[in-house]
């Protein structure tokens, strides 16, 4: 069942053409694989970024970070473009590689393969460090809003935090409270009790 990848704003593609068709913007990103791709790239694959902003017990909020582009030199993507909104309108970021982009193939992929229809988007998890595939199931909604559905399939890109297993579909009423565990800050022990509880168990001096 192929994915319905959602159509990026005119803008954010027409600024990353204008920044692939640049010789100084391409000379100067920190990208050697897009430096030295042969022939011609193309943008590719639009996927809105979306940011997780607040996952509690009574649901998880998302802010639109931006759109991700790989960028695609014959039948493989060698970089990527990230777009992000101004207040004059979307505007091309920066380039960038590194080991999402190929697992962002991957899970493409393997989604592809899913005998459901989704729309794919990307959820960043920055307390985490992680980067998910995220599969919307409601493929006519706007991609730049809306939060996770408690059926929608989250895939951990790789690498992933330990004991997440990356390109593993997860719903997002199973992983979600356990990204929220993760990211919650362990509370410190007071000054009263420097050891914890076993303390009060230790023997008299």
């Amino acid at each position: 069942m192929p994915l319905h990848v959602p159509p990026a704003p005119a803008p954010a593609l027409r600024s990353v053409l204008t920044a692939l068709g640049s010789p100084t913007a391409v000379r100067e990103a920190r990208t050697p694989s897009l430096r030295a791709a042969p022939g011609p790239v193309t943008p590719d694959l639009p996927l809105p970024v979306h940011v997780l902003e607040r996952n509690t017990t009574a649901g998880a909020t998302t802010r639109l970070a931006g759109w991700r582009f790989l960028i695609r030199s014959g039948d493989r993507a060698v970089a990527a473009a990230e777009t992000m909104l101004t207040p004059d309108g979307w505007a091309f970021s920066h380039f960038f590689e590194g080991p999402y982009i190929a697992s962002t193939e991957i899970a493409l992929r393997q989604a592809e393969a899913v005998g459901q229809p989704f729309q794919p988007r990307l959820l960043s998890v920055p307390e985490l460090y992680m980067l998910t595939l995220w599969l919307h199931g409601d493929c006519a909604a706007d991609g730049a809003g809306g939060a996770p559905l408690a059926t929608d399939l989250l895939v951990p890109l790789a690498p992933a935090p330990p004991g997440i297993a990356a390109y593993r579909p997860y719903r997002a009423a199973e992983l979600l409270p356990v990204l929220n565990l993760r990211a919650t800050p362990a509370p410190l022990l007071g000054p009263s009790d420097p050891v914890g509880p076993a303390h009060a168990d230790s023997p008299a001096a």
